[in-house]
């Protein structure tokens, strides 16, 4: 159950654009764990990033429902924080303060739970890209969170670190691989890679769902009252992603794999009823995917 929401204001007078409301903290009872999504702030990003190749009559149709228009989107950005007694655990780390100046809040968010960077004792990472990695070092190189073992999957690790990736990623995305080359490389010795199905720690296991990056996972959560899965891009909106989630996006750099990964994922998660952590899905990014006509569609767990 969705026990509370902790807003904090966003200050979007500092921005050109319109900010939306920022929260501090969603959060779910698990019966002996506890999971709560903090806000790294959010992203400004051109809709065609996206949206572009996708049938446009139809995209604008869809989009319409849920208020989205114009030729920029702000997806939220939300970093999961598991907690069962023992273990304190973030899903991703944000982007820090060198990728936008909408994101890089996570410590705001922490600090609003009272939890400090040395309370961390894991962190998982869904795959490499600027907002999810970025936050991983401090303005010396060293890691923001000391005492944290941090682990990725393995396939990940070795697309981003393999010295080829900067010349074969596209233009458009040579400083993601020379960043995430960068700061994998500074913590290289003490990394954990994480294969297909491992138990990362009792009752989380990793799950490869490729596509949006070669080696991204998701995380399955088995212990609790319910089932939840942390997906982090492996469905990247709450719109086209669950409505058509077989149209390529050009958020992902396998498109057509992660088309094929975002179909299985939601046939899956439906029909188990798992509750879904989205990184950039609204309310928090927890909540349910529903069968709808052909496609499906996100339920706030609210």
């Amino acid at each position: 159950m969705l026990t509370r929401r902790h807003f904090i204001a966003a200050t979007g007078a500092a921005f050109a654009l319109p900010a939306p409301r920022l929260w501090a903290a969603s959060t779910l009872d698990l019966g002996g764990a506890r999971i709560d999504t903090l806000s790294d702030g959010f992203l400004t990003l051109p809709a065609d990033f996206i949206l572009g190749g996708m049938p446009e009559a139809e995209v604008q149709e869809i989009t319409a429902r849920y208020g989205v228009a114009g030729d920029q989107l702000t997806p939220p950005c939300n970093v999961t924080l598991w907690r069962d007694g023992t273990n304190t655990v973030l899903f991703d780390l944000g982007s820090g303060p060198d990728f936008q100046p909408t994101a890089g809040k996570l410590a705001e968010a922490m600090e609003a739970l009272g939890l400090t960077v040395e309370d961390v004792t894991h962190v998982v990472f869904t795959h490499g890209h600027p907002d999810h990695l970025w936050g991983l070092l401090d303005e010396f190189d060293d890691p923001v969170f000391p005492n944290a073992e941090h682990s990725i999957g393995g396939a990940e690790f070795d697309y981003w670190t393999d010295p080829e990736t900067v010349d074969t990623i596209g233009a458009a995305r040579t400083t993601f691989a020379v960043g995430a080359a960068r700061r994998l490389g500074a913590v290289a010795d003490n990394l954990r890679r994480l294969s297909d199905g491992e138990e990362v720690l009792p009752g989380l296991f990793a799950r490869l769902t490729p596509g949006h990056t070669p080696g991204h996972m998701s995380f399955d959560l088995t212990g609790g009252s319910v089932p939840v899965t942390v997906i982090g891009d492996a469905i990247g909106n709450h719109h086209v992603g669950f409505e058509r989630p077989d149209w390529a996006s050009g958020s992902d750099q396998d498109k057509d794999l992660a088309a094929s990964t975002r179909v299985a994922l939601l046939d899956r998660m439906a029909a188990d009823e798992v509750v879904l952590i989205g990184y950039h899905l609204p309310d928090g990014g927890i909540g349910r995917a529903e069968r709808a006509g052909a496609g499906y569609r996100f339920i706030p767990e609210v």
